[in-house]
């Protein structure tokens, strides 16, 4: 069986991902490997024209028809959400009037979702790539951004502040991890094809903590921020106990976030299971 899996060039997405992606494990399918920015990901999922794939939590709201999500190889937890940044000299009072502009890194991103939800920022929303975000607040052509991925580690490198921290904003209120994003697999493949690719994320996984120094020019041939303590910590930040298994916390946070979702969206949620199950 042929299969397209989806994902991006994060640390912690090649870092789980390395060995199945260079055949360091058996695979139970003939798998290629798609590498793109999480929002290309989201609206390739949107169209369903890929097998399985990472994206952003949020983008299920479009998706849940076709696609259930996995219980690995995602990214969930604490401490790991979106911020918003804005110059040294700009107050957090100034950003959130509604003539500024913020950039956001997708519209279909868990990101902009919680800039929703928070309701702080009332300006017109910029879409851009993520890692073109903090470059667009430092020369001025927004008053704010969203940051996401390895920006939370070198915003203060673009001379810019942290004036909201939404991962922090969402386990105040909810007392929940916050879920990122996950993996996506097409529910017309079948069951039995979702547990075999659980299972080879999980092997994936397990043979990168094994044999973590053999990943190193995988990750860095792929990675946004080149310096070893930034990717160390990315890996550290967005890879924990919920990469392997979601458990009861994680399955619960997605449900939660996916039915605010529905609710900003407008929309009722499909009576779908959303976890592929034994």
């Amino acid at each position: 069986m042929q299969l397209e899996l989806g994902i991006s060039p994060c640390p912690n997405d090649t870092w789980i991902f390395y060995a199945l992606a260079n055949n360091k494990i058996d695979l139970p399918f003939d798998i290629t490997m798609y590498m793109a920015d999480v929002e290309d990901l989201n609206i390739r999922a949107r169209k369903s024209d890929i097998a399985a794939t990472k994206l952003s939590v949020a983008a299920m709201v479009d998706c849940l028809d076709d696609y259930i999500l996995l219980r690995t190889g995602g990214a969930l937890g604490r401490g790991c959400g979106p911020i918003v940044v804005t110059k040294q000299d700009t107050c957090f009072q100034s950003a959130r009037e509604a003539d500024k502009k913020v950039a956001i890194p997708g519209k279909l991103t868990t990101a902009n979702m919680l800039l929703s939800l928070n309701n702080s920022l009332k300006g017109e929303r910029v879409e851009m790539i993520f890692d073109e975000v903090m470059p667009a607040v430092q020369s001025g052509t927004v008053d704010a951004g969203v940051v996401i991925h390895e920006g939370r580690f070198t915003y203060e490198n673009f001379g810019l502040k942290k004036v909201l921290d939404l991962g922090q904003w969402w386990e105040n209120t909810t007392n929940l991890p916050l879920p990122l994003g996950a993996i996506a697999i097409r529910r017309d493949l079948g069951m039995d094809a979702a547990r075999q690719l659980e299972k080879a994320i999980r092997a994936s996984l397990s043979y990168v903590q094994q044999n973590p120094e053999e990943a190193t020019a995988y990750i860095k041939e792929h990675a946004q921020e080149m310096d070893d303590a930034v990717i160390k910590e990315h890996i550290a930040t967005f890879v924990n106990e919920f990469s392997m298994e979601l458990g009861t916390d994680g399955e619960y946070a997605i449900q939660l976030l996916l039915e605010k979702a529905f609710d900003i969206a407008g929309k009722p949620m499909p009576d779908l299971p959303i976890f592929v199950t034994d």
